[in-house]
């Protein structure tokens, strides 16, 4: 009894604080609606929510991001040259700084998405400087074009350099226009008596990104190596940061946070984005490059009409056969890029709460996604049966292998966490996790599979490649029966006298779950 009455007080004391804390908030809310000057209530009415903003940036970003692979995609080789020296001559420095820059925008695009969770709503002049800052990103691409085809002149690490300092300083208006007309900004930042420590805050944050690039742009007339070192460096900011803060903290004790700072996670550079826009963004990445498949066939397969009068008697349909590589390349490249979106939809589907470490893998899979279109370009660029093909196909079983491999890695990452960021049935003894595994695993063995099968066959070619790409859906089909023989044959094996493990429903838990080491010994 005196256990119940100490709960009920511990109980009715929680109640008291938090009445108090909403009482304070309330008060501070109406303080401030009452410190509002009409002017300023005449402007909030003409602002919107900044969703479509939002919106519109991440579909514009995406599609900056993929598109930044068609310099690489789109780079000329004869046949009779050999491709491991155009690899390492051509191909190897515009795909470094294809990973790089793609890596940057992401970084970009996540600051965008963090500015934009402290202004919540937008005027005029907020969406026409939005849309300066959506200028400068679309010109990004050209400058990677300059970088990657003259990689050891300074001018395209200085105007990429350049448009990322504009970029910095259009953001740093944004945060002074919209802390001084406050009713933008969110309700958190609107009720704080630390508005200028978290204006500096955010200015500071947005601020490094451009200094690095300042600096980046200055090496690039001096050791143009230490620019792309200084550029690289960029997308890791965040995680070397927080590092530094480890080590201060370790070397002089935890620093005193400021009185609301619990209430200020929005603008963080190590809190991770939502799963929504992480999804969002993925998504848009997928449909564009599944689109620029199409592009080259549209471009360079339609035959010229004096061509089919002349060598095919006017018969569009003998014409049209001679394109059949082409086309069987495409199903097959779009076949892999769906099956891909597939897997990482069938994942985050389980996900409820992505990290940040899950967030860069994610980052790194998309950019070998994004690269999908060079291994579409490769793969029938070369004639049947040569070396270049074989070694077009490896190229392309690479990329395929490392945008799977890191699927699988936000899948290991998300297990060190599960209780905080998977469902219950795809963790460890869950009925979903070992078909969810099979799954994740599918793409990388199929890739280490065949490129290990084009160091063997000589014979092995782009048709039987893209064949092959085109039959993975079906294993997709069968995988769970595959799963579930394959886990009867374990059992008949290793434990052959062991009964079956029946479903064990636990107490406290919706979801039905199999005891993991059971399915597996």
């Amino acid at each position: 009894m005196g256990e119940n009455d100490g709960s009920e007080i511990i109980e009715h004391h929680v109640e008291e604080e938090m009445e108090k804390k909403c009482t304070r908030s309330h008060a501070a809310s109406s303080s401030f609606l009452e410190s509002v000057s009409p002017s300023d209530r005449e402007g909030h009415s003409g602002t919107q929510s900044s969703h479509r903003l939002l919106a519109y940036s991440d579909a514009l970003i995406s599609i900056i991001a993929t598109v930044m692979i068609l310099p690489v995609a789109h780079t000329k080789m004869e046949n009779n040259e050999e491709l491991r020296e155009s690899v390492q001559l051509l191909l190897t420095t515009k795909i470094a700084v294809y990973l790089m820059t793609f890596l940057i925008v992401t970084v970009a695009w996540a600051a965008h998405i963090r500015l934009f969770q402290v202004i919540v709503r937008i005027d005029d002049c907020l969406a026409l400087l939005n849309l300066a800052c959506m200028m400068l990103i679309t010109f990004l691409p050209y400058t990677f074009s300059l970088m990657a085809t003259f990689p050891e002149h300074f001018l395209g690490i200085l105007l990429f350099c350049g448009c990322v300092m504009v970029m910095g300083v259009i953001q740093s208006v944004i945060v002074l226009y919209a802390f001084s007309r406050p009713f933008l900004l969110n309700e958190q930042i609107q009720i704080s008596e630390n508005q200028t420590y978290y204006k500096h805050h955010i200015l500071k944050v947005i601020m490094r990104v451009p200094i690095m690039c300042f600096f980046a742009s200055i090496f690039s007339f001096i050791f143009f190596q230490l620019s792309y070192v200084l550029l690289a460096i960029v997308i890791f900011l965040p995680y070397i940061s927080r590092s530094l803060k480890w080590c201060r903290n370790k070397a002089i004790g935890q620093v005193e946070e400021t009185p609301d700072s619990m209430l200020f996670y929005t603008y963080l550079p190590n809190e991770p984005l939502s799963k929504d826009r992480v999804e969002a963004f993925s998504d848009g990445v997928y449909a564009i490059v599944a689109t620029l498949l199409i592009l080259d066939i549209c471009e360079d397969n339609v035959p010229d009409p004096t061509v089919v009068q002349k060598q095919f008697g006017g018969s569009l349909i003998a014409a049209l056969q001679v394109y059949g590589p082409e086309y069987l390349a495409y199903f097959g490249s779009f076949a892999t890029v769906g099956l891909l979106w597939f897997v990482h939809h069938s994942l985050f589907l389980h996900v409820t709460k992505t990290t940040r470490f899950m967030g860069l893998l994610n980052t790194f899979s998309l950019a070998f996604v994004g690269g999908l279109p060079l291994a579409y370009q490769l793969t029938h660029e070369f004639p049947h049966n040569s070396r270049n093909e074989l070694e077009a196909i490896q190229i392309s079983c690479v990329i395929i292998f490392f945008a799977g491999i890191f699927q699988l890695a936000i899948w290991v990452v998300a297990l060190y966490n599960e209780q905080e960021t998977l469902h219950p049935y795809v963790r460890y003894g869950g009925r979903e996790h070992i078909f969810m595994l099979a799954k994740l695993s599918l793409y990388p063995c199929v890739a280490l599979g065949t490129f290990f099968l084009t160091c063997i066959l000589s014979k092995f070619s782009a048709s039987i490649f893209h064949l092959m790409e085109i039959t993975v859906p079906f294993a997709f089909l069968v995988l769970r029966l595959l799963v579930r023989v394959g886990l009867a044959l374990l059992r008949l094996v290793f434990c052959p006298d062991r009964p079956d493990h029946r479903v064990i429903v636990e107490e406290g838990d919706d979801e039905t779950r199999v005891p993991f080491n059971a399915l597996v010994t």
